[in-house]
Parts: structure tokens; sequence; C-alpha cells
């Protein structure tokens, strides 16, 4: 039985259908570009993903924000990301690109706002 993983490339727009045979040399059939050969060890070795998840704010108007990681995280850790995104708390005014987590688990990754939004209007 092998253990053989068949997907399709998404690192370039060709879309090879790669076969992945991990080992103590993993070796990667069917791409056509050295970008297939880097994508499939990743995705069997080490599988990574950018997250993108809302974030409560402290304004009536906006009460969500998008966020997203800023590059890929390791697929073992989304999950308590988006525990840890659950509790925090924007307050307005927030500016896109602002970091919201900063070097989530030591991993490099940061979390970052993907919108701008104005300050909180006075009540009248």
């Amino acid at each position: 039985m092998s253990d053989a993983r068949e997907m399709v490339c998404i690192a370039c727009p060709i879309g090879c259908r790669l076969t992945v045979t991990p080992g103590t040399q993993t070796i990667v059939t069917g791409n056509r570009c050295p970008k297939g050969d880097a994508y499939g060890k990743e995705e069997v070795l080490s599988p990574k993903r950018v997250v993108t998840a809302v974030v409560r704010t402290d304004s009536a108007r906006y009460p969500y924000i998008s966020v997203r990681t800023d590059k890929p995280l390791p697929r073992g850790l989304i999950t308590a990301l988006l525990e840890e995104l659950e509790t925090k708390l924007v307050h307005l005014p927030a500016a896109r690109g602002a970091a919201l987590v900063r070097d989530f688990e030591s991993s490099g990754v940061d979390v970052v706002l993907t919108r701008t939004l104005p300050p909180i209007a006075p009540a009248q």
C-alpha cells in the first residue's frame, strides 16, 4: 500500500495534478515547474494556510472588523488562533494593516486588520 497523495497544485495558474510520495526523500511527480515541487512537499510535510476571520469592535455601527494572517500559518495552530481572536476587541478608529496579534505562538505570523474604520461618532 502506497502512502502517495494526489492533489492539484495551486502554486500557479496551470493546476498540475501532483502525486506526492513521502519518505526519507519526498518525491513529487506531475509538476511542470519548481513551484509544484515545493508546494507538494510543503502540503504533505508541513501544511500551512492563510487564516481570515472577523473580530468584535467597540462600535454599534461597525460591530465586526475583518482580519487575516500576514502569511500562512501552520495548520496545527489555526484552532488556537481562532480561539484567541474570539477574545479580542478592536477599539475604533482602526487602520488597515495594523497588527492585532504579533508573532502568534512564535510562528512569525501576525494578524492584521483588513480595513480602515472611522472613530465612533459621539452620541447626539
